[in-house]
């Protein structure tokens, strides 16, 4: 065995490639390894805004991602410059001509995404690699601003991090991969409790500007109803809306959730009337009053009737749906500044949901919505189409001439659906033109839709004002956190009839038809097999039926319940009490010397950590190892003196214990030799893995053989 005996110096030869300490300079060579992170990168970043990425641009994307896999593998050369600009003039081109149709805040989406894929593909240079991370981090808060739910933003955090992973490689390259991750997990745990700083500090301003369109699709109701429109939403097994109550809450029957009301009725679909609409659409400007319903029931009135009215107060939290309308129990009332009290006892947002949206209500469920009625509400409400359903026309006739009590003839209108062979069904047979007469007299099967409609043409053909309201019935409990989830397969449809004295009153046909829908809840009616999980079949509902698993579920629902309910509804009131319970008072100065303590705190961590407050240099993991090895020797009697190389070292130790010892030896010659080619030699990448798994090995070996009381080698 020949050994070296003297300390081998660094090399530093014009031949080899050299690392400086400011991390490699522009021009250099790309890893392998920053190769590697790259392509697990471009696949973490972009995978979440699919949804957004038009076919054309997936299909750049694609080939962006094969072809640096076949650059990464060996197989193909680096495209030429000249084809990547012209696919990148060609892909704008067609977004500019296309953006009218996706909307311009989705075309500019797109545009980044192919620009970062572009530069993905024809990257010659670390300066190339940085201008990709960057552009990664930017759509990684794209994402983030566009989905902000607890297991989203663990999934962006994970992202976050790979992406960060290909910074690390460019200056640490020759580390493995576990190495790189934690280096990387450890710079986003370093930068949380500024994150944290400011989420708590900075005030929480409304937008100063409104973004383009998105051109969503919309989730959920919509603002016309054909009668299989609320059948199709039974197929959906997403959530539509959480509430939690402050006090009691109302029982499964009385879960009736207002979300809009259709007046105008064609014979085929039914429409909000345009008065409504233009309300609607002047609501950001001028802001409707309605007055709280409140004030019907002065603490004089409930004295007089020895009958406290009931009060609903809730906090809803709104899934986006990229609508505007809102969600609650009659008769809502909302204090909210970012929500208006509509004239027919809706809740809306001043702008559409397109995130998580989180506001309070209270509702009055006895109290009266519109004693007195307008000629022309009147008017729009008995409207029916001319020449249509008149099977139809003549039951209401023999109704308005048995009952001419109002309330009395539409109980029996209700009865009608009860005591007649009528079918509640997902699947309900076609109609014609004539819908009301086919469903009435002919298949006397379908859906909630199908029985609205039917009730209220047959009280405006008595002379009594009547419309249909949209929403949801119902909601699924939740035990963990104490709320409710209301799912797009719980819509519903009922019908609304104004009575002198009265105002406008809830009669539900469909309750007659199937009461257990009402009373119990979707699921007691209908199969999930055969409505909202039919197209999910990975749906977290599926766990239902199984208790434990239906726990867990809801347990985990839980989870992301609170992230929003404390994180994305962490609004300036909760802020204002968080700081309040820091520094008592919350003023200018306070707040201004609190960010200065914990931002010097912050700085003085970090300078810390990256060793600029050490006056005793550490040395580096592979050096602290072998000198750890060469200490525990000293118990064996065998000291290493200070002028003697490893080499040199390792070569007197082997001549002295071959004899007696010649694992120990082995090992220890394994050990020199890995620790001097990782130290001294210039290594490629694998071969510097290979060297440095090589000195693990032997550095757990021999603290086994050095561990214990024994004076002896073994």
């Amino acid at each position: 065995m020949t050994m070296q005996t003297s300390t081998p110096q660094k090399v530093n030869s014009p031949k080899l490639k050299t690392y400086h300490a400011n991390g490699p300079q522009t021009g250099d060579n790309i890893s392998r390894q920053t190769l590697f992170w790259l392509l697990l990168t471009n696949i973490a970043v972009l995978s979440p805004l699919f949804d957004k990425t038009t076919p054309w641009t997936l299909g750049i994307c694609a080939i962006c991602l094969l072809w640096r896999m076949g650059i990464y593998v060996g197989k193909v050369a680096k495209p030429p410059r000249y084809l990547v600009t012209s696919l990148a003039v060609g892909a704008a081109i067609t977004l500019a001509l296309v953006s009218g149709e996706i909307g311009l805040l989705n075309a500019l989406v797109n545009l980044l995404i192919l620009g970062y894929a572009l530069k993905y593909i024809e990257m010659r240079s670390v300066r190339d690699v940085r201008a990709v991370v960057i552009v990664g981090y930017f759509l990684i808060a794209l994402t983030f601003i566009d989905h902000q739910s607890m297991l989203n933003t663990v999934h962006l955090m994970g992202v976050t991090i790979i992406n960060t992973c290909v910074l690390v490689t460019l200056y640490q390259s020759k580390h493995n991969w576990q190495h790189t991750a934690w280096i990387s997990a450890k710079l986003l745990l370093q930068s949380l409790p500024l994150a944290l700083l400011l989420f708590l500090v900075l005030p929480r301003f409304a937008p100063l500007w409104l973004v383009p369109n998105m051109k969503e699709a919309q989730t959920g109701l919509s603002e016309t109803l054909a009668v299989g429109d609320i059948s199709k939403l039974t197929r959906s097994s997403a959530l539509a809306f959480r509430v939690s109550f402050t006090d009691a809450s109302p029982i499964q029957a009385e879960l009736y959730w207002r979300a809009l009301v259709l007046e105008d009725y064609d014979g085929q679909t039914w429409r909000q009337d345009t008065g409504i609409k233009q309300i609607q659409k002047d609501a950001f400007f001028f802001p409707p009053s309605r007055p709280t319903p409140a004030r019907q029931f002065t603490p004089l009135t409930q004295q007089e009737t020895n009958n406290p009215q009931p009060v609903y107060h809730y906090q809803v939290i709104a899934e986006p749906s990229h609508q505007s309308w809102l969600y609650g129990l009659d008769v809502a009332y909302s204090q909210d500044d970012k929500v208006v009290n509509l004239p027919d006892y809706r809740l809306y947002a001043l702008r559409n949901v397109d995130q998580r949206m989180g506001y309070n209500a209270s509702s009055w469920p006895k109290a009266k919505m519109d004693l007195t009625l307008s000629a022309k509400q009147r008017q729009i409400n008995l409207k029916l189409p001319a020449d249509s359903n008149p099977r139809t026309l003549k039951l209401a006739t023999e109704f308005k001439a048995k009952y001419p009590e109002p309330k009395q003839r539409l109980w029996a209108m209700m009865g009608y659906f009860n005591h007649e062979p009528f079918f509640y069904t997902l699947t309900p047979p076609p109609i014609g033109r004539q819908q009301i007469d086919d469903f009435l007299f002919e298949n006397k099967a379908g859906f909630c839709a199908h029985y609205a409609s039917a009730f209220i043409f047959l009280a405006r053909a008595t002379g009594l004002p009547a419309r249909m309201v949209t929403g949801y019935q119902g909601g699924e409990y939740n035990p963990q956190a104490d709320y409710l989830s209301v799912y797009q397969y719980m819509a519903h449809a009922w019908a609304e009839v104004w009575l002198e004295n009265e105002g406008w009153v809830r009669f539900d046909p469909t309750a007659m038809v199937a009461p257990n829908r009402i009373e119990q809840g979707f699921d007691a009616e209908f199969s999930p097999e055969q409505s909202y999980l039919q197209e999910s079949p990975f749906s977290s509902l599926r766990f239902k039926t199984m208790p434990w698993l239906n726990e867990l579920r809801q347990r985990f629902a839980s989870l992301d319940y609170y992230w929003s309910l404390w994180v994305l509804g962490f609004n300036q009131e909760r802020q204002n009490k968080v700081l309040s319970g820091i520094l008592g008072d919350v003023t200018k100065t306070k707040v201004a010397v609190f960010m200065s303590v914990c931002i010097s705190l912050i700085g003085l961590y970090i300078a810390y950590s990256v060793g600029l407050f050490r006056f005793k240099r550490e040395q580096d993991p592979i050096s602290a190892k072998y000198q750890r090895i060469c200490q525990r020797l000293s118990k064996f009697g065998i000291n290493r003196p200070a002028h003697l190389g490893p080499n040199a070292f390792a070569e007197q130790l082997i001549d002295t214990h071959q004899q007696q010892s010649p694992e120990f030896c082995r090992e220890f010659d394994t050990l020199t030799q890995s620790y001097v080619a990782l130290k001294y030699q210039q290594l490629a990448d694998r071969d510097y893995q290979a060297a440095l798994k090589r000195f693990n090995a032997a550095a757990r070996a021999l603290n086994w053989r050095l561990f214990g009381p024994s004076k002896q080698l073994k």
